[in-house]
């Protein structure tokens, strides 16, 4: 398996273009066949010519023999054509997948959803650790098209499972990753499909078809309809043979049909209501359910997804063949040739009846598996795109260690990756250094590793043992002018969710980015004092990044309980330079005066 991200990029780019050329070559086909299509109809013209000026016996059945032929022939580069432009159009999904792949690795947007709607400034950490939103942690790893599969995927990055269950989703994602090569082909057959589209056909299976398609359980119906067209085919050929009375009789029983169609018409319409053009939808979820069927799955959390050992894909193809059926009643001529003959929506309520009361909640099931795939998939793909990067150890007791760890919105390139351990009680590590040294970079790659991981998901880092924290954060505090909520009343509604938190959960882990900026120094500092020996109090491990240098002095005074550590810089000449390492101690160089007297203040 290619082994770095370089690589990764190599490998997507060679399956772009041998997509390309499998597209222009399935163009070419179809082209080739809408040539024959038109040459048929241009045959059949000329055959109807032939028996127009035909005479005699012979003659006219010779010419309507091959005026049969080519309605024949026509109809079987029909299917076929519509064959291939089914394949070209997942071809093209496919190469919209691999193209997205690339723009990712070279560190451009993801054409899947962004996770923006799921955005919550009051969660405990989401929106300070940039998880939802433009170039957020969601949009990094977001491969998902259906409803279900979006929910769950910020579901799992907004929430922290148990150790097991986190432990199962680790296992389950690593085995999703050995099938990366085919997670492509299950992608490209859920692109392109609303989602709002498989939601409504989901509840109709779910909760309305089997009330609808009730007056089908009628037995003198079902027996009518079933007769209806071999009825029809005797009396056209006596007709055909004897003529007169028999095409009265024909005629009468027709019209019959007619107003017996026209008699369920609501009824009819109530059922093909939602299914109307879906057979296309249908076909690709049922290909992509199949997909998941065809495993032997290792495994437990991919185990469990499956309810039953039916084989939903073959249940949901039915279905995409009985909607096609019904779909020919949007041509209104085939419409009144099919219904008044054949009975046809009457038969294909009557299929849908049959259909329903046996898998209708199976299907549904099954539809609602894709979801939970795509989400692992997603999670799986970053794995396969980030070879470099590992799956997190979580252990029992308190811990965090990490090596080479780096922050996963930041380019391989760019990114500068630290060490950090927790010892064995908790501290309030204070971070002081200068404006743009890295603090705040620092903070967020420890707390969106740690969302990684309570994912399931790999981190960026060569190495982590991590246990399960109720990870808390205090970075990005804004007025609210609806709300009539100024910086300083939002910091303290901040501070006292955070309070609630570390009282009621032992195993939080708070994250601190320059606290009370909305007010004076003095209360400042007294402010962040109290609060950072409340957090010792408690016995909460916490990260504090400040500019205020004076709280470094909080480790002479609880020297158990408080670390220093710091970014710098380093002057060359008048340029600073940054390193972003993190170092021991409290900082002793600042950058404040520098910048100011850049822009002549200084």
């Amino acid at each position: 398996m290619l082994n770095t991200e370089p690589d990764r990029l190599k490998r997507y780019e060679q399956s772009t273009n041998e997509q390309r050329t499998e597209i222009a070559a399935l163009k070419k086909k179809i082209d080739q066949l809408s040539f024959v299509r038109v040459a048929l109809l241009l045959i059949e013209i000329g055959f109807f010519v032939g028996l127009v000026s035909s005479e005699g016996t012979s003659a006219n059945a010779i010419w309507s023999v091959l005026l049969v032929l080519p309605i024949f022939t026509f109809a079987a580069v029909v299917g076929r054509q519509n064959k291939l432009e089914k394949e070209y159009k997942f071809h093209q999904n496919l190469l919209w997948v691999f193209e997205n792949e690339i723009a990712l690795l070279q560190g451009k947007a993801n054409r899947y959803d962004d996770g923006t709607s799921f955005e919550d400034e009051n969660h405990p950490y989401l929106s300070d650790l940039d998880i939802f939103g433009k170039s957020s942690l969601y949009a990094l790893i977001n491969r998902c098209a259906s409803k279900i599969g979006v929910e769950e995927l910020a579901k799992h990055l907004a929430t922290v499972r148990s150790r097991e269950t986190i432990t199962d989703r680790q296992e389950a994602i690593k085995e999703l990753t050995n099938h990366i090569n085919t997670t492509f082909d299950f992608r490209a057959n859920l692109k392109g499909h609303e989602v709002t589209r498989i939601e409504e056909i989901k509840l109709k299976l779910s909760s309305q078809l089997l009330k609808q398609v009730a007056f089908t359980s009628n037995t003198l119906l079902k027996f009518y309809v079933k007769l209806v067209p071999y009825l029809m085919l005797l009396l056209f050929s006596v007709g055909l043979i004897f003529g007169g009375t028999f095409w009265s009789v024909f005629g009468l029983i027709a019209f019959a049909n007619a107003i017996l169609t026209f008699f369920y018409s609501k009824q009819i319409t109530t059922v093909y209501y939602g299914f109307s053009g879906s057979s296309g939808l249908l076909s690709s979820y049922a290909d992509a359910i199949q997909w998941t069927e065809q495993r032997d799955w290792k495994s437990k959390y991919i185990k469990d997804l499956f309810l039953s050992e039916e084989k939903v894909s073959v249940h949901i193809k039915t279905l995409a063949k009985i909607i096609v059926e019904f779909d020919a009643r949007l041509n209104f001529l085939l419409f009144a040739v099919l219904n008044f003959f054949l009975l046809w929506d009457l038969k294909c309520c009557i299929k849908l009846g049959n259909w329903s009361r046996n898998v209708s909640d199976q299907v549904a099931q099954g539809l609602d598996r894709i979801g939970y795939f795509e989400e692992l998939i997603s999670f799986a793909t970053l794995n396969y795109n980030h070879p470099s990067w590992i799956f997190p150890v979580l252990v029992d007791d308190f811990a965090l260690k990490a090596e080479e760890l780096g922050h996963p919105l930041i380019a391989a390139g760019k990114r500068v990756d630290n060490n950090y351990m927790l010892i064995q009680t908790p501290t309030v590590d204070i971070i002081t250094g200068s404006n743009m040294a890295g603090k705040s970079t620092f903070l967020r790659t420890v707390g969106i590793n740690m969302v990684l991981a309570y994912a399931g998901a790999p981190v960026c880092a060569k190495q982590m043992d991590l246990s399960i924290f109720r990870l808390l954060t205090y970075m990005r505090i804004k007025d609210n002018l609806i709300e009539s909520t100024s910086t300083f009343k939002a910091e303290l509604n901040r501070l006292k969710m955070i309070l609630s938190e570390v009282e009621q959960h032992t195993n939080a882990f708070v994250l601190i980015d320059e606290m009370l900026r909305g007010t004076n120094s003095k209360d400042k500092f007294d402010g962040s004092k109290a609060f950072i020996e409340k957090l010792i109090k408690i016995g909460t491990p916490t990260l504090f990044a400040t500019h205020d240098l004076q709280l470094s002095e909080l480790e002479q005074v609880h020297p158990s309980a408080v670390r220093n550590f710091h970014f710098d810089i380093q002057l060359v000449g008048n340029e600073m330079e940054f390193d972003y390492f993190i170092k021991q101690g409290p900082c002793t160089k600042f950058n404040a005066a520098i910048l100011l007297k850049q822009i002549g203040l200084g």
